[in-house]
């Protein structure tokens, strides 16, 4: 066996997991991914999907990829940098500048290309980047490979956040850069406030959107659009795999930030661009979240309820006020043991590990979607507190 082999063949974990009937990842599903799907043929409530507007199966959205297909084909074969720019793509970042209100957008093939290309070329070796410490790994991956200073902060902390700032020269960039709802936790970020410091040590923001939009804000347009930050936020980054419905992701911004960033982003210029498909798919998606309001408003009448419902089981949820609920266990076996128990009665649920976690607080993440409706929403809650009961999790 060759040394690469040899050492990678240490890595046993997922073959234990399997071995001990709880390994969790990779089910497949064989069916449209709606509130109830199909895996190995039995009927499953789906409470793993991050598609908050519930619009990833809705005709209309998937009648616009069809005929873009037609239209374009089912590929660009280049990078938007030389043969891979369509009209549609530039139609739909106009679109998207309206819709979040910023001067100019770059849409990129993925949302961790985002943040992968945006954080890592912005700023210079004598610069800073601030990040929460559970901040999204394609951020942290973005200034993993920026050659700036990297100065991270305590959670949503705000006193630790102006602590690091004062480190900072004064005349150097400092951009901060943060989840808006954070993914794992289901928090909110404190956007006034950090706005409130950028101004006073003259610093940059950028807030990724990807768990907020379709959410937060006037027609979903997000935590920024929420709390009237938008035009104090430099940089807003977003995602078109989930509200969205479809696949890739965009940073809107001024002109001069995106001038650079088209011609140094290396996740932009050197990845092909997103598919007719999918851009026709996001196209269509902001007009449904604009026009369709009710669906906003039944997610959040949804996720109240289970709020509600979480706590007064008795569950560990945090400080979570989204549809993102953590439901925490704090025991890797156990985490997997229940993911896979909640299988078994029917209820699809994502576990949450190290590295996405700090190994003491694994979790259940459990999302919901402005689709389901109430007695699905009942049924999970029934199942879910029985077999954590079963575990000892709950008395």
């Amino acid at each position: 066996m060759k040394l690469l082999q040899a050492k990678l063949s240490k890595y046993t974990a997922p073959q234990e997991a399997k071995a001990a009937g709880i390994y969790p990842y990779f089910r497949a599903i064989s069916s449209e991914q709606d509130p109830e799907v199909i895996i190995d043929g039995k009927k499953v409530l789906m409470f793993g999907s991050n598609c908050y507007t519930g619009l990833v199966n809705d005709p209309r959205i998937k009648e616009a990829a069809i005929e873009a297909i037609r239209k374009y084909g089912t590929g660009c074969a280049g990078s938007p940098f030389l043969n891979g720019t369509l009209d549609l793509h530039k139609k739909l970042e106009a679109r998207i500048a309206e819709y979040i209100g910023k001067e100019d957008v770059m849409i990129y093939s993925t949302g961790f290309g985002v943040n992968l290309g945006v954080v890592s070329c912005l700023t210079g070796r004598e610069d800073y980047i601030l990040w929460d410490e559970q901040d999204h790994a394609s951020i942290i991956e973005g200034r993993r490979l920026s050659f700036s200073q990297s100065l991270k902060y305590k959670h949503n902390d705000m006193a630790s956040l102006e602590k690091q700032l004062q480190r900072c020269e004064p005349d150097k960039v400092k951009l901060i850069v943060t989840d808006g709802v954070f993914s794992m936790e289901g928090d909110v970020a404190n956007v006034p406030e950090i706005v409130r410091l950028a101004k006073k040590y003259n610093a940059s923001v950028m807030v990724d959107e990807a768990h907020s939009i379709g959410v937060f804000g006037n027609g979903g347009r997000g935590i920024c659009n929420h709390f009237g930050c938008t035009d104090d936020v430099d940089l807003v980054m977003g995602t078109f795999s989930k509200s969205f419905s479809s696949l890739g992701g965009f940073i809107a911004t001024d002109k001069e930030i995106t001038n650079f960033l088209r011609h140094h982003s290396r996740s932009y210029i050197f990845t092909a661009s997103i598919t007719p498909a999918s851009t026709a798919a996001a196209l269509k998606a902001i007009d449904i979240m604009i026009e369709e309001p009710e669906r906003q408003e039944n997610l959040w009448k949804l996720t109240n309820y289970a709020l509600e419902g979480f706590r007064s089981m008795g569950f560990e949820i945090g400080n979570t006020s989204t549809p993102i609920i953590p439901l925490y266990i704090r025991d890797n076996f156990k985490t997997f043991a229940i993911t896979s128990d909640l299988l078994k009665e029917g209820i699809f649920v994502n576990p949450v590990v190290s590295p996405a976690v700090a190994p003491q607080d694994t979790l259940i993440r459990f999302s919901l979607m402005a689709t389901h409706t109430m007695d699905q929403v009942t049924t999970a809650l029934e199942k879910i507190q029985k077999v954590f009961k079963a575990h000892g999790i709950l008395a």
